[in-house]
């Protein structure tokens, strides 16, 4: 994880977006100093939601362009929608992800090694070059486990 301090932050924003050819903007601070400080997984209408109170005139058009550009400098990962909106996530360690079936949470799984055993066995079709493996874990939160279980037994 990114040091918390937002100068830090901001140093490793600018190289990254530099390696890239890509502009540092204050704009796309902010929504990178927000979604490292989240744990929440944001949708990019959260984000804009958080970021607007720091950045007057931000438009959800820049809060897409700017997740997309930290995604592209490996600075955030991009996870796939399932409900139809993609979530972002600002940790970019080695991690997976469980999603709650009834509200849509997603809570960070720490990776451990047998997984990556796992990943090192499994092989891909000829001709086909992995560059990433994710586990995603599909069930219920705490919060809405024990009442999927009460309707369940009902």
């Amino acid at each position: 994880m990114p040091t918390s301090s937002g100068h830090g932050l901001d140093e490793r924003l600018r190289r990254a977006l530099g390696a890239r050819g890509q502009r540092f903007t204050e704009q796309r601070a902010a929504v990178y100093r927000y979604l490292v400080s989240t744990t929440s997984h944001p949708t990019a209408e959260d984000v804009f939601v958080q970021v607007r109170e720091e950045v007057d005139g931000i438009s959800l058009a820049t809060v897409y362009k700017s997740l997309e550009a930290l995604v592209s400098c490996g600075l955030a990962r991009k996870l796939s929608p399932i409900d139809g909106s993609a979530r972002y996530d600002g940790d970019t360690s080695p991690h997976h992800h469980a999603r709650c079936l009834a509200c849509g949470c997603i809570v960070d799984v720490p990776d451990v090694p047998g997984l990556q055993a796992a990943r090192d066995v499994i092989r891909a079709p000829d001709g086909f070059h992995v560059v990433e493996a994710r586990l995603e874990l599909s069930g219920y939160c705490q919060s809405c486990g024990g009442l999927h279980a009460r309707e369940a037994r009902a």
